[in-house]
């Protein structure tokens, strides 16, 4: 079986094609507006990605055609990009990856359309949306943070579930599906539980890089699948948010690779500096 663990050349190589894929991610943000359908996001999202000299990795996994998986709403992971216009309020998570120079990065980020919401119950939605979605970026640092300290991979999902538990409301987290290794593959062993499980899991130290990827409902954590064979939703039609960072540790510390600025601004609530590789 071949090593989880990179060598501190690999994992430097890594880094461009996080950026590569918070490009694109950015772009998307900025793209986000009523009117405008998950198809004309992902578009934006290849045009950044092959602009840049890499390749939409998402298009390598068989069976799926686009560079992001868009998810609104009650969808929670894998949904596929079409052409329906978003509206004010609409929940929507964009996973996105790009492979450059033979490394891959993944992220994934969680907007709230913009512009007035209609129905009564507009403010409740909001108020809901945000929630939700603020708690699963929470989440997700926490796991971040956990990886500069934690003995053994499993001590992720424990800070990730811990984290979960100190926010206010009802949250699902999705227990079938989870983060991972990443590397020459986008999706390469080890599997990175978003809560707690009995086993330690591999010895968290110099040469790992992994995708901490939360997944949270606000309601149950039951999921249905479309027919599709891809959209993954709640199976009680509650809201869904997923965040998501590629994130490497090595000899000196951690460093997330989908973010600009490493991580910094999100780790620095938990008294940890990024330092780059």
């Amino acid at each position: 079986m071949a090593s989880i663990y990179k060598t501190p050349d690999e994992l430097r190589l890594m880094v461009p094609a996080g950026i590569l894929t918070a490009q694109a991610l950015d772009a998307v943000g900025e793209a986000i507006r009523p009117g405008i359908s998950t198809l004309e996001l992902d578009a934006i999202a290849e045009r950044v990605i092959r602009d840049g000299g890499g390749v939409p990795n998402f298009q390598l996994v068989d069976g799926y055609h686009h560079t992001v998986c868009a998810s609104v709403n009650d969808a929670i992971v894998h949904g596929i990009p079409n052409e329906t216009p978003l509206k004010p309020g609409d929940v929507v998570s964009i996973d996105c990856g790009a492979m450059l120079d033979g490394w891959n990065g993944d992220s994934a980020r969680t907007w709230i359309v913009p512009g007035e919401v209609e129905g009564e119950d507009a403010a409740g939605w909001l108020s809901e949306a945000n929630r939700v979605s603020d708690a699963t970026q929470a989440a997700m640092w926490a796991g971040i943070a956990a990886v500069a300290s934690a003995r053994h991979l499993n001590d992720v999902g424990t800070a990730i579930e811990e984290a979960t538990n100190e926010q206010p409301g009802t949250l699902g987290i999705l227990e079938n599906y989870t983060g991972h290794g990443i590397g020459r593959n986008m999706h390469e062993e080890p599997t990175v539980f978003n809560y707690r499980v009995r086993r330690r899991g591999p010895v968290v130290k110099a040469g790992l890089a992994i995708c901490i990827e939360p997944m949270l409902t606000g309601g149950s954590a039951d999921t249905l699948v479309d027919d599709d064979d891809w959209t993954v939703r709640s199976a009680d039609g509650s809201v869904a948010a997923h965040w998501e960072h590629t994130v490497i540790r090595h000899k000196t510390g951690i460093w997330v690779t989908t973010a600009h600025d490493g991580g910094a601004a999100g780790l620095a609530a938990h008294g940890v500096t990024p330092v780059a590789p």
